[in-house]
């Protein structure tokens, strides 16, 4: 990891912040790694996110409506 990934100073209010941050993702990024599960092709993980994103808003967009003809 030869590239410079720490978070820029907007994100993190302190040094300490930004170390906690570095650590929180590189555990992520090694237990990703790590995972035995065989892996998602890209296409099938984003038709699967756009799918779901879609249903969800599906639903936002008709919940208002249906709040206010309940009269809430």
């Amino acid at each position: 990891m030869g590239a410079n990934t720490s978070p820029t100073p907007s994100e993190c209010q302190t040094e300490h912040e930004a170390l906690s941050h570095d650590q929180w993702f590189r555990a992520k990024v090694q237990a990703s790694r790590d995972d035995a599960r065989p892996s998602i092709p890209h296409t099938e993980a984003m038709t699967a996110i756009r799918k779901k994103l879609s249903t969800k808003l599906a639903q936002q967009s008709t919940t208002p409506t249906q709040a206010r003809d309940r009269g809430a």
